[in-house]
């Protein structure tokens, strides 16, 4: 498998709290991976810090053998990402802000077409973006991601709004494009992780409690069930 993330010592302080405390690890072509953890353990940190939006106290990202503080560009080039609470021009309708953010991106227009088809947004592709549910204007981030084809994709809260019948379309898609991509899902949502990843993160107090398949998980913490996993993991000091 093609190492496509790689973290080594990675560390961020706010002040005296350590949001991300000597991470290290690695990610393959073809996995979808489920960051999970409660409020404040460091997961959009770490999102951020993968996406190049933040920088960390120390340690390394590498993207596809790019360092991200030395290549930020040639890295950021092989990342979509969906940030929380995604920004977005609320006065643009849907096409022509997804054709602008792809003409930033100097992709064709025909890419915006083809992330918006992806998505499912034809139906509001005029409609301007502040008059859309909560629900749409994630959809019209996780499009705004999609653009150029990324190998790596990070995604803090993907389903945040979605309807059951949106959710379900949004994870069967992920599945889709999985194979050769690295997906990385931040979420609150057991069942999503359950349902859709093939490898699991638990995090807690900025360090990684737990790394592995669902079956190595529950079998690393004596549980029948990923709950009780993340129970025991995770409530200490909380």
């Amino acid at each position: 498998m093609t190492a496509t993330i790689e973290i080594k010592n990675l560390k961020k302080t706010f002040d005296s709290i350590n949001a991300v405390n000597n991470i290290s690890l690695t990610t393959f072509s073809g996995e979808i991976i489920a960051l999970l953890g409660p409020n404040g353990a460091g997961k959009s940190t770490l999102m951020n810090m993968l996406a190049g939006y933040l920088a960390p106290d120390s340690g390394k990202i590498t993207i596809l053998g790019k360092d991200i503080a030395a290549e930020p560009l040639d890295a950021k080039r092989c990342i979509g990402f969906l940030p929380e609470g995604s920004p977005l021009y609320g006065d643009m309708d849907v096409r022509h802000f997804l054709h602008y953010i792809a003409a930033l991106k100097s992709l064709p227009p025909a890419e915006a077409e083809r992330a918006s088809a992806l998505a499912n947004l034809q139906n509001v592709i005029g409609q301007k973006i502040e008059t859309l549910s909560k629900g749409y204007r994630r959809r019209v981030g996780f499009a705004a991601s999609l653009l150029g084809n990324p190998p790596i994709l990070l995604l803090d809260e993907p389903t945040d709004g979605l309807d059951p019948n949106q959710k379900e379309h949004l994870l069967k898609l992920i599945s889709a494009m999985s194979r050769n991509k690295t997906i990385l899902i931040s979420t609150h949502l057991l069942d999503e992780a359950k349902s859709v990843a093939s490898r699991i993160l638990i995090m807690d107090h900025g360090e990684i409690k737990a790394d592995g398949s669902l079956e190595t998980i529950l079998k690393q913490t004596r549980s029948l069930t990923l709950e009780k996993a993340f129970t025991k993991l995770t409530k200490a000091d909380r």
